[in-house]
């Protein structure tokens, strides 16, 4: 049975910014699952499917976003879940703006207006619906 309400994975290691994201995102209706570590939100995402991953780069320690983000795109069961990196750090997403493309992600900096990052997800998720919705 579909999902009522889109699910959306929340990948950051600062839990004031979980707090914010997972109260933003319920207000607008969305079922909102956060993850504090990487490691643990692969096996998490890869059980419960969301329709849209935000994920901070930026994690735990510097590689440990870029893993979690290999680990979701080498996945045949969680390849085609998109994700959207939010970071503070700018010139990390310049630096690696063609892997990101490469990588089929959208990007968004910190800080970002709400309107912008609502707009965004409400973008990347009707352009990804899924089949059964």
């Amino acid at each position: 049975m579909p999902r009522k309400k889109p699910m959306i994975a929340v990948v950051n290691d600062d839990t004031h910014f979980l707090n914010l994201m997972h109260d933003l995102l319920s207000d607008e209706g969305y079922e909102v699952v956060i993850h504090i570590e990487g490691s643990s939100a692969y096996k998490s995402i890869r059980e419960q499917m969301p329709d849209l991953i935000i994920l901070d780069i930026r994690i735990e320690h510097p590689e440990a976003g870029w893993v979690t983000l290999d680990l979701i795109r080498l996945d045949p069961n969680t390849t085609r879940i998109p994700v959207l990196i939010c970071s503070a750090d700018a010139r990390q997403l310049r630096e690696k703006a063609a892997r990101l493309v490469e990588m089929r992600c959208d990007t968004i900096e910190k800080p970002f207006d709400l309107h912008d990052l609502l707009g965004r997800v409400q973008e990347i998720l009707s352009r990804h619906q899924r089949p059964d919705d």
